[in-house]
């Protein structure tokens, strides 16, 4: 069972671009389909309602983590937590990393969760499966959106 969950792209954006896509909570939410509920703030929970179709029923939780400008955007989060019944909050959450470096067409944007080890045994490899394709959905999202909407 592998611990973390790892994936880049290169966006053909500058890195403010990508930056600002990722930290300003309506863009990201554009994005990520999320409707969340204020800005994103280092120490502090992000809330808001899940927008992709089919799960629109769920609750987006998060707690931002770090916030360096341009190059490293960061949150806790308790992956694939999709069951309204069950209290998440006792599991340790994994850490979600967005880091950004600099190309000459644009910026390689890297992504790393780990933490799935501390994830409930009985759901550890479902919710790994589960984010790991969720988040090759996600990078082409941010593409697509960064892309568009420069």
């Amino acid at each position: 069972m592998q611990n973390r969950i790892e994936k880049r792209i290169e966006l053909k954006a500058p890195v403010s671009r990508v930056w600002r896509a990722l930290t300003d909570y309506r863009e990201f939410g554009q994005w990520f389909q999320v409707k969340l509920e204020g800005p994103f703030v280092p120490g502090q929970v992000s809330r808001g309602h899940i927008t992709y179709p089919g799960y629109e029923h769920l609750k987006w939780e998060a707690v931002v983590q770090k916030m360096e400008p341009e190059r490293l955007f960061s949150f806790t989060w308790h992956p694939y937590a999709i069951d309204p019944k069950k209290d998440y909050s006792k599991e340790t959450p994994t850490l979600v990393e967005f880091r950004l470096e600099k190309t000459p067409t644009g910026t390689l944007l890297l992504l790393t969760e780990s933490g799935f080890d501390k994830v409930a045994a009985d759901r550890r490899a479902e919710a790994f499966r589960r984010n790991d394709g969720g988040w090759d959905e996600q990078m082409k999202n941010i593409d697509g959106y960064v892309s568009q909407k420069p």
